[in-house]
Parts: C-alpha cells; sequence; structure tokens
C-alpha cells in the first residue's frame, strides 16, 4: 500500500508540475504591464473562487480548512509567499529558461533537508537521481554565459525557500489537509497584495528598474484579452499547488523532489511557445538528464514494490 502510495504521489508531482508551470509563463507573460501585487491579487482571488467551489462540488465539506497546526501554517503561508515574490521579481528580469534553471537547484535542497531536519532516508539510488538532475541543469545554466545576476539571486534565495516550504508540507501533512494548505497560501496572498496595493497602488514609487519597476507600477484595469491568461494563472497555481501539496503529504520529500525537474523541460518548451526561443543541442542534453533522472526514479519506485509487494497485493516487507 505504501508504494502504490508512492507512485500515486510521484504522478501527482508530475502532473502538478506540469500544470504549475503555466503560472509561471502566465505571469511571464503580464510582468510587462502590470504590478507584481496586482497580479498576485487576482491570481489568488481566482484560486480562492477553485477551491470553495471544489470544496462545494466534492462535497468533502468546509471542515478541510480546520486546521491543528495554525502557527505552522502561519510560517508555510509566509515561505511560500516570499519564495513566490522573489522568484517572480528574478523572473521579470530573466528569460523563463534560465529563470528555471536556476530555481531547479530545490529538488536537491528538499532532499538535503529531508534528511537533515525530517530524518528520512534517502538511498543512493535517489540521491544519483538528484545530482543527475543537477547536473542536467547545470549544463543548462552553462557557468559564465551571464546566468548568475541579482536577479539569479533572487530566484536562489526562492528555491531555497521553496523546499523549506515543502518540507513543512511534509512534516504537517498528517494533520492537514491539501485543501486547507493551498487555501489559506491564496488567503495569505489576497491579504498582503491587498495591502501593497493600498500603499503603492496609485504608482507613487514606480520605477523604471526591470525589477522595483514590477513591484511598485500602479495598478491598472486589465483589458478583455488579459483576462485568460489571468485565469490561467489562478487555476493553474491551485490546481498544480493542490497536486504538488498532496504529493509532499503524502510521500517522502526526497521522493517526490527529483520529480519535479519536469518543469525545467516545460519551461524551455514555454519558451520557445510564447517567447519564441528554442533548445540549442547543449540544452537538450540537459532536458535529456533531467526527464531521464525523474524516469529512473520511478523506474525504481516501480522495481521496489515488485520487490516487496506479493501477486496479491501483500507487502512481504524489505
Amino acid at each position: 500500500m505504501a508504494l502504490s502510495r508512492n507512485l500515486t504521489g510521484i504522478l501527482l508531482a508530475i502532473t502538478g508540475t506540469v500544470i504549475f508551470s503555466i503560472n509561471d509563463v502566465s505571469i511571464k507573460f503580464l510582468s510587462g504591464g502590470y504590478a507584481l501585487h496586482q497580479v498576485i491579487l487576482i491570481r489568488a482571488l481566482i484560486g480562492m473562487t477553485f477551491l470553495i467551489g471544489f470544496i462545494a462540488v466534492t462535497g468533502i465539506g468546509f471542515g478541510q480548512l480546520r486546521s491543528r497546526r495554525p502557527g505552522a501554517q502561519l510560517l508555510r503561508v509566509i515561505i511560500v509567499m516570499v519564495s513566490n515574490v522573489t522568484f517572480f521579481l528574478g523572473l521579470a528580469a530573466m528569460p523563463i529558461a534560465d529563470a528555471s534553471a536556476v530555481a531547479y537547484v530545490s529538488p536537491l535542497a528538499i532532499t538535503f533537508l529531508s534528511v537533515l531536519v525530517l530524518g528520512e532516508s534517502v538511498g543512493w539510488r535517489r540521491w544519483a537521481a538528484v545530482v543527475v538532475g543537477m547536473v542536467g541543469v547545470i549544463i543548462m545554466l552553462r557557468p559564465g554565459a551571464g546566468v548568475i545576476q541579482p536577479a539569479a539571486l533572487l530566484v536562489l534565495f526562492s528555491a531555497v525557500l521553496y523546499a523549506t516550504g515543502n518540507l513543512i508540507t511534509r512534516a504537517i501533512g498528517n494533520t492537514e489537509s491539501a485543501v486547507s494548505l493551498s487555501f489559506f497560501v491564496q488567503a495569505g496572498f489576497v491579504v498582503v497584495s491587498t495591502a501593497m496595493g493600498l500603499w503603492v497602488g496609485d504608482g507613487h514609487r514606480a520605477t523604471d528598474d526591470a525589477l522595483m519597476g514590477f513591484l511598485f507600477r500602479p495598478w491598472i484595469w486589465p483589458p478583455v484579452a488579459d483576462w485568460p491568461i489571468f485565469l490561467a494563472t489562478g487555476l493553474s497555481v491551485c490546481i498544480g499547488g493542490l497536486m504538488i501539496a498532496q504529493a509532499y503529504r503524502t510521500c517522502e520529500a526526497g521522493l517526490v523532489a527529483p520529480f519535479e525537474y519536469v518543469g525545467m523541460p516545460m519551461a524551455i518548451l514555454w519558451g520557445a511557445a510564447v517567447f519564441g526561443t528554442w533548445p540549442d543541442r547543449v540544452a537538450w542534453i540537459g532536458i535529456a538528464l533531467i526527464c531521464g533522472a525523474g524516469l529512473y526514479t520511478l523506474w525504481r519506485e516501480t522495481a521496489r514494490r515488485k520487490e516487496t509487494v506479493g501477486p496479491l497485493g501483500i507487502e512481504t516487507g524489505q
């Protein structure tokens, strides 16, 4: 049963990461004309509307939002918010593929911290999968090619916070539902972005700087053509976030982390489709290593299941 749960968690992580990538490309697209806090507020309102509708339609009950660990929930909300803001500030000033490549140090950080903080056991095969994935990211980064810049440092800081937030998810997952984890994050974004809009939404602190301009730009009413993009970012962050939260709730963090590397090739594909950039031969080598690392871990989990589960689905031990 445990290994079957692992396979489900892996599929949730992969699907959630693919869906979540829509959020990144949408915000990158919107970053040229809107303030970050306006984008986040609209995104959060759409996400909360979806969550409330999801609860009502599925009949799981609003009791799912009840928290036994409010302090941990609040800490996670703060970490996720800061991680989002720093990532999207960096993303506004960098190509989406470069920003995503820097961000994908997070699976390595998650695996390391899961051992150090949660006491999880991570075998050499999982370490190997993470390392191979990181090699793929480094190949795509091409050190010395100008990727490491202030914006990249913001993305790197975001990645460490993201890893920390997922470890908190893992630590409190036995008492907190995926719905509540997602809902409180969206609620936090609504409160903070509304406060930010009331403070600087009139544009009195606007600047031409690529990073700070995105943060302090005045609010504008979005034209009709942009609303589908806002809808895409709200739904993708909510649905993808639910899936990833559920994966970390139910599986070891060191198992789930390598599968988030699938977001890297997705960033490449989105960059090609939306912004007209396409990977060269070296980048494709990196993509192959990243995808291969995740596929190997998936194959290994399947092999372990065959070794420890009998023909009738009864666990035989390890």
